[in-house]
């Protein structure tokens, strides 16, 4: 037999619950006044349509069919009334299940969205998640953070302000690769330790101390200078790192 092109196409239901929440949007109803008989038909005639196809009808489907059944033939019969000598109504409890459906289903929809959205998002880590990602075991700045270790430059700072005195305008040459080099020299071997402030002693310039405190922060990032406090407002003292050399070739 020829080919005649005509094709059904059936939609999707996730369940029996789905599908009676579609025939009840498509008829415009009252989910409290749902009209039986008619959704009953419709929904036997949906799978009907399954069954012309060759589709497979899952069980939780027939089950439903055959509740809509009894209840539509339920409403044909007289009412048994409650205590309170109101007359039962047979759809009570597929209303109230159809409800709960829809609850959990719009609950679903919200978690879907929210998955979605936080997919999109890349969350910046705090300071404390930082160094541990950065310092696998042992963290060089021993719980203290940048913005101790900027406190305690502003501090150089503010005493090399009130002593320089520059009357020159020739530029002053300070490398990186140069400070890496002093610094790293400064701290090889000294267990016991050396004063945050001992860094910037010589420094004549605040491009010099600029340049300084970079180094410094290059060679902590290495694992080649760690530093600690004792207490808090207290000298902040470097001693040597886990690692026993480093990279001069940075720049930052």
């Amino acid at each position: 037999m020829a080919d005649s092109g005509y094709q059904i196409h059936l939609p999707v239901f996730d369940g029996p619950f789905d599908l009676l929440l579609h025939l009840i949007r498509e008829e415009q109803v009252d989910i409290y006044d749902i009209p039986i008989a008619r959704i009953t038909d419709q929904y036997l005639e949906y799978l009907a349509r399954m069954e012309e196809l060759d589709l497979d009808i899952a069980s939780e489907f027939l089950v439903m069919a055959a509740t809509l059944l009894t209840i539509k033939a339920r409403m044909l019969l007289p009412r048994p009334q409650t205590e309170e000598g109101e007359e039962e109504d047979a759809r009570a409890e597929l209303v109230h299940d159809l409800l709960e459906y829809m609850r959990f289903k719009e609950a679903a929809a919200q978690m879907s969205q929210l998955r979605e959205t936080s997919s999109r998002l890349i969350r910046r880590p705090n300071e404390q998640e930082l160094y541990v990602n950065l310092f696998s075991e042992e963290n060089p700045l021993s719980g203290k953070t940048l913005s101790d270790l900027q406190a305690a430059f502003d501090k150089v700072l503010e005493k090399a302000a009130k002593k320089e005195t520059v009357f020159s305008i020739q530029r002053e040459q300070v490398t990186l690769r140069d400070k890496l080099d002093q610094l790293f020299s400064l701290i090889t071997g000294r267990e016991q330790g050396v004063r945050f402030s001992d860094a910037f002693t010589g420094c004549v310039s605040r491009m010099e101390l600029v340049v300084t405190f970079l180094a410094l922060l290059e060679l902590i990032r290495q694992r080649v200078i760690r530093v600690s406090q004792d207490n808090q407002f207290g000298e902040i003292y470097m001693f040597p790192g886990e690692s026993k050399d480093y990279d001069r070739d940075v720049t930052i």
